[in-house]
């Protein structure tokens, strides 16, 4: 599956659902390893809408996610880029999972590093969102850490439902208190309304 849009891949629009320009994305899970405030060694990553179809995450690298002595790990990077990248379905308004994520290390991340990612959404063809992101070392501006690509698949709420545990994709739904309405795919093609982080 190539990270590259085919030719006749469009560039979407920002849905009229999705959350400001410069407003916090809700964490989509509490126990989240990427976002959830109650996850004890998760990364806590912060992630603000930005124009058109961007975002900005932001996360300190802690002794917790350390590979090498001292050194963020390559795994624990890549979840961060993901976390980020998936956080651009929100504006879109159509929940998505990760169907490939490519990743060029360019440089070490030390423990105690804030990492600043830039994601966008490049195009879509068909269910498929084609995305891109920057991980810069301690600022907007800085070196490049991490640079990606990734393919996200749209999908509906019963593919949580299918292979999650459905009582915690339940609650986690409950959980969303009506911050703002999504539209996901059925497998037959209709469109269905509920509350959900991408």
């Amino acid at each position: 599956m190539p990270t590259t849009p085919p030719a006749d891949a469009y560039v979407p629009h920002r849905s009229e659902n999705a959350p400001e320009p410069g407003s916090a994305i809700p964490t989509h899970y509490k126990s989240c390893f990427g976002c959830g405030v109650d996850h004890e060694t998760g990364l806590h990553m912060i992630v603000t809408a930005g124009d058109h179809l961007t975002v900005n995450g932001v996360f300190t690298v802690t002794q917790h996610h350390q590979g090498a002595p001292g050194l963020a790990h390559g795994g624990l990077l890549s979840a961060a880029i993901d976390e980020v990248l998936g956080s651009l379905n929100w504006l879109l308004g159509v929940p998505a999972v990760t169907g490939r994520l490519e990743c060029d290390f360019r440089k070490p991340v030390p423990v105690g590093t804030t990492l600043f990612v830039s994601a966008q959404i490049d195009a879509v063809h068909g269910r498929k969102v084609f995305t891109s992101a920057q991980a810069r070392i301690n600022s907007i501006d800085g070196s490049t850490a991490v640079s990606a690509k990734a393919i996200f698949i749209q999908v509906g709420i019963q593919h949580f439902l299918d292979n999650g545990n459905s009582a915690e994709v339940t609650a986690a739904f409950q959980d969303r208190n009506g911050d703002w309405s999504q539209k996901a795919p059925k497998s037959d093609g209709a469109r269905q309304t509920f509350e959900v982080n991408p």
